[in-house]
């Protein structure tokens, strides 16, 4: 059951501890990536977020801030965000891309290919953790 609202303070602090838990045991991602995220339409706060995923530690890093540099920048509203970072639905991305609500301005093809391979069973303990502290 859900506590905390997905990118608040409180789940950001939270997700921090599963990745500190799950520490060497996390897989590799498959690609380098650093990505800036504009979140709109947060149902909290000021009602954006700029947040990034960075995977260029070998690590899948997700924060809230801007990277300096980034390869590409993603901008989408946060029921989007959650359905494809928390939920793990690729579908929404892809209607949402379709759709026009998810603009992506740099390298496109590091995006996709974050998304190619089987799914790691470390990586689906990860996201279960962070699924049940998620509102």
């Amino acid at each position: 059951m859900g506590e905390y609202a997905f990118l608040s303070d409180e789940w950001t602090a939270e997700a921090r501890k599963v990745q500190a838990e799950f520490g060497e045991r996390a897989p590799r991602p498959p690609v380098e990536m650093r990505m800036n995220l504009v979140v709109k339409e947060v149902p909290f706060g000021e009602g954006c977020i700029d947040a990034h995923l960075d995977t260029s530690a070998g690590e899948v890093v997700l924060e809230i801030g801007h990277l300096e540099a980034p390869d590409l920048t993603v901008t989408v509203d946060y029921e989007t965000a959650k359905a494809i970072l928390v939920d793990q639905n690729p579908q929404a991305g892809m209607q949402a891309f379709m759709a026009g609500r998810i603009k992506i301005e740099g390298d496109m093809s590091k995006l996709l290919a974050m998304q190619t391979g089987p799914v790691d069973p470390v990586h689906a303990e990860i996201v279960g953790r962070i699924r049940s502290f998620t509102a």
